[in-house]
C-alpha cells in the first residue's frame, strides 16, 4: 500500500498543475511529452533478454492503453472542466478497476465490489453543488474513457507481472511507457494544434515536472504497487488522490476564492469513506495465490 500512498500525494499536485500552468497548451502535445519523459526515464534499466516477443508486445499493448489512451482522453478533458472537477470525475475508476478484474478471473468479488463502491461514494461526496454547463458532458465523458483505459492497463500489468515474478519492474518499465507515447503521439500527429505549444519557461518546467515526477516515477511506483495489492485495495486507492487533488486545486492553486464550511464537511466525510474502503480490504494480499490470472 506504501507505493500506492505515495504516488497518490505526488499525483495531487498534477490536477491544479495542469489546470493553472498549461491553459491553452496542446493536450495531445502535453501527453506525448510527458510519456516520452517516463519512457526515456527508466531506457537505462530497460533488460528483455529473459522474455520473448510475444510478453513484450502485451507489455507495450498494456501500456498503450493504460497510458497512451487515458493520457489522451485525461488531458483533453482540461478543456472542458476545470481540474478540481477533472479529479472528481474520476471517481468512477475504481468500480472500472473491479469489473475489470473481475471479467478477467470470470468471478465475482463482492468484497472487492464493496470497498470499490464505498471509494466510489466518498469521492461522490466532494461532487460540487453546481456544475458548468455547456460541454461539461463532454468532459465528464472524457474522463470515463479515462477510468476505463487506466483500470484495464493497471489489472492486465498485475496479472502480467504475477505470472513473470522474477521480472523487476524497473526493467520492464520503458515498454509501458513507449506504448502510451506511441499512441498519444498518433493522436497528437491528427490531431494537434502545433500553434499551441508552451511558450513560456514555466510551461516548459510543468511539463518537465509531469513528465519525469508525475508520469515516471509516478506510474513506475503505482504499478509496482498494484503488482502486490489485492484488486480492492487497488481500486479504492484510485480515488485516494480525489480528496488530495480537491485539497490541492482549492487550496494551493486556488481555483475557488469562496471556500464553503459545507465544501470541508463533504471534503472530510468524502475522505473518511475512502480510508474505510482502504481498511475493508486491509489483509487481502494474503489471496494473493488465488488472484493470480487466469
Amino acid at each position: 500500500m506504501s507505493y500506492l500512498a505515495a504516488t497518490s500525494l505526488l499525483w495531487a499536485f498534477s490536477f491544479g498543475l495542469i489546470g493553472k500552468s498549461l491553459v491553452g497548451v496542446d493536450s495531445f502535445f502535453v501527453a506525448t511529452f510527458r510519456l516520452c519523459c517516463a519512457t526515456l526515464l527508466f531506457l537505462p534499466f530497460l533488460r528483455t533478454k529473459a522474455m520473448g516477443k510475444k510478453d513484450c508486445g502485451k507489455l507495450m499493448t498494456y501500456g498503450a492503453i493504460q497510458f497512451g489512451l487515458m493520457y489522451s482522453f485525461y488531458m483533453k478533458a482540461f478543456q472542458y472542466l476545470p481540474s478540481h472537477l477533472v479529479a472528481l470525475f474520476s471517481i468512477s475508476t475504481p468500480v472500472y478497476v473491479v469489473l475489470v478484474h473481475d471479467i478477467r478471473r470470470r468471478k465475482f468479488s463482492p468484497k472487492f465490489f464493496m470497498a470499490a463502491i464505498i471509494s466510489f461514494l466518498g469521492a461522490a461526496c466532494l461532487k460540487a453543488k453546481t456544475v458548468p454547463s455547456g460541454d461539461f458532458w463532454i468532459g465528464f465523458g472524457l474522463m470515463q474513457l479515462a477510468g476505463l483505459s487506466f483500470a484495464y492497463g493497471q489489472i492486465a500489468y498485475r496479472d502480467w507481472k504475477r505470472g513473470n515474478e522474477t521480472v523487476r519492474d524497473r526493467e520492464v518499465f520503458t515498454l509501458l511507457a513507449a506504448g502510451g507515447a506511441l499512441t498519444a503521439l498518433q493522436f497528437s500527429l491528427f490531431f494537434s494544434d502545433w500553434t499551441d505549444l508552451p511558450t513560456e519557461p514555466s510551461q516548459w518546467l510543468s511539463i518537465l515536472y509531469l513528465g519525469i515526477v508525475a508520469s515516471g516515477i509516478g506510474f513506475f511506483l503505482w504499478n509496482k504497487g498494484a503488482s502486490l495489492s489485492n484488486p480492492g485495495t487497488l481500486a479504492a486507492f484510485n480515488n485516494a488522490v480525489v480528496p488530495l487533488a480537491v485539497l490541492v486545486s482549492l487550496f494551493v492553486f486556488r481555483e475557488i476564492e469562496d471556500i464553503s464550511t459545507s465544501m470541508m464537511v463533504r471534503l472530510g466525510i468524502g475522505s473518511a469513506l475512502i480510508i474505510v474502503s482502504v481498511l475493508l480490504c486491509k489483509g487481502g494480499n494474503k489471496e494473493r495465490a488465488a488472484l493470480g490470472p487466469r
